[in-house]
């Protein structure tokens, strides 16, 4: 599999690895850690988690920006990488929310995810722009033995990046189990069991706002938590002091992987280009005419790009929902007693890893007999596998009679444990869209390779990832529909964007093509 790649793309693939073990830890819980830290609704911890996704992505392309203009892309990864530990650190104190605290301790979870969103951009475009660079000088050595050298590794890009995204589930598939893990170590610790429910409803009876058809409900989910007695303010506070403080030290783990991504992007920095140094370099012997048709070029392929940025916008709104509504359905409404919520978020990155040489397989098949899927149309395919993926969840919430998570949050206990759905469903969910993955993630990084200026490979990474955050700023809208209307009529609303989006990608698929050919 690695077999003719460039010698970097292992060490930039492990330094990747460690980084998103670290983000995936901290992915997992978050919106669920604000609900449970800090009493949130499900609408206002899926509005910092989409602004903390977004501004990720945001500040990648300012990350790009930077180490576009100072040329300094190892010095800037190196940088995203520290700052990203310091916001991990902040986030693994263990310092419990009163209602005197409460405020003050949210501002600082707040200004922690602004450090590691703000160190993220720094580091993540910028690592995949050098791993485009690369396969941009793997070609260049090759164009200089002639046509069909250059042939024979055309097609490594795709595989290659491909690769690259398998390490970064590796790190994925890893790091959902430490929270889960640590917080049910450390509730066992007082005698103390997880129950997905309670946490909402002691924060709802510390305030003084739980309704009172739902104290039965609290009765019967403490007793379940191994608490004694009845419940009282102090026993609420307790449970909640001792829950949180088990995903807190989840972060320290996050803050040792920054250490270990920085250890290795040290040792084997050497082995990574400097995208837009050799570029500027060849510059100098263009000709005027070369200058006005690569100029000619350049329009065309900046045009392609954004018009599958435009697509992919809804991909992202549909995909990252596994952190918002996904997360509460897999909270709400589907068996959580040996597989809590955090842990689904393990299912597409192991999915990732085995796929991922299943397809790359097909698609190599398809090559050597001619039949070679363009980057457009495996992006239009992956738009399908989506809203394939939703029109499933759609059929089975409609056969199963699921009411919005509101109302069916306000049921008593025995009916939602006797609705609750089998793990089977988040399993066949997150299948079919970490196969709509594979077909626009990986690929769309190449894509962008492909079709960025030399000289703008971090700028144009950064307008990649940009595009995700825009996406991501949509992302309330899923919990809002989660929460209001029946969950078939939601999931239907992901089929109909997702099939839309096709739709528009497929009628553009030929002249992208042409551009990128």
């Amino acid at each position: 599999m690695f077999k003719n790649h460039p010698k970097g793309l292992i060490p930039a693939a492990l330094s990747n690895m460690g980084e998103r073990f670290g983000y995936y830890i901290m992915a997992a819980v978050l919106s669920l850690f604000l609900c449970s830290k800090f009493g949130l609704a499900d609408e206002k911890a899926s509005l910092i988690y989409s602004i903390f996704l977004a501004a990720i992505y945001v500040l990648s392309l300012v990350g790009g920006i930077i180490a576009d203009r100072t040329q300094n892309y190892k010095g800037t990864i190196m940088t995203g990488i520290i700052i990203m530990a310091l916001g991990y650190v902040a986030l693994a104190i263990p310092i419990t929310a009163t209602k005197g605290t409460m405020t003050g301790l949210l501002v600082l979870t707040v200004l922690a995810l602004v450090l590691i969103a703000f160190g993220n951009g720094l580091f993540k475009g910028n690592l995949q722009a050098i791993v485009g660079q690369m396969y941009d000088d793997l070609e260049a050595e090759a164009a200089k033995e002639g046509p069909e050298a250059l042939k024979k590794v055309q097609g490594r890009r795709d595989t290659g990046f491909q690769i690259f995204y398998v390490f970064i589930n590796i790190g994925g598939l890893i790091a959902p189990f430490i929270a889960p893990f640590l917080r049910k170590w450390w509730l066992g610790r007082f005698g103390y069991k997880y129950v997905a429910e309670l946490p909402a409803l002691c924060h709802q009876y510390i305030e003084g706002v739980l309704p009172a058809d739902q104290m039965s409900n609290l009765q019967e989910y403490m007793v379940k938590a191994g608490i004694d007695g009845a419940a009282s303010v102090d026993a609420c506070q307790n449970y909640l002091t001792v829950f949180n403080q088990g995903v807190h030290f989840a972060f320290i783990a996050s803050v040792i992987a920054m250490l270990i991504s920085l250890s290795i992007f040290l040792a084997k920095k050497g082995l990574f280009p400097t995208p837009g140094k050799k570029e500027a370099a060849a510059s100098v012997e263009l000709t005027p005419e070369e200058k006005a048709t690569m100029a000619k070029e350049l329009k065309q392929r900046l045009y392609a790009l954004f018009a599958v940025l435009g697509v992919v916008i809804f991909f992202w709104f549909s995909f990252h929902q596994n952190g918002v509504s996904l997360s509460f359905f897999a909270r709400d409404f589907v068996m959580s007693d040996k597989l809590p919520a955090e842990l689904w978020q393990c299912v597409n990155p192991f999915f990732v890893i085995v796929l991922t040489p299943i397809i790359m397989l097909i698609f190599g098949s398809l090559s050597k007999r001619g039949k070679e899927i363009s980057t457009p149309r495996k992006i239009a395919y992956g738009m399908f596998i989506a809203g394939l993926a939703y029109c499933f969840l759609a059929i089975y919430s409609y056969t199963a009679g699921y009411p919005s998570g509101t109302e069916f949050k306000q049921m008593d206990a025995a009916t939602v444990m006797s609705m609750k759905a089998g793990p089977w469903v988040m399993v066949a969910t997150y299948f079919l869209l970490t196969v709509a993955e594979l077909f626009i993630s990986p690929l769309g990084l190449s894509f962008v390779s492909k079709v960025a200026p030399k000289t703008m490979l971090g700028l144009c990474q950064g307008l990649w990832l940009g595009t995700t955050a825009v996406g991501n700023l949509l992302l309330p809208i899923g919990t809002m529909m989660y929460n209001k209307i029946p969950l078939w009529q939601c999931w239907t609303v992901f089929v109909i964007v997702c099939f839309i989006s096709m739709g528009v990608m497929l009628a553009m698929v030929k002249w992208l093509e042409r551009v990128t050919k």
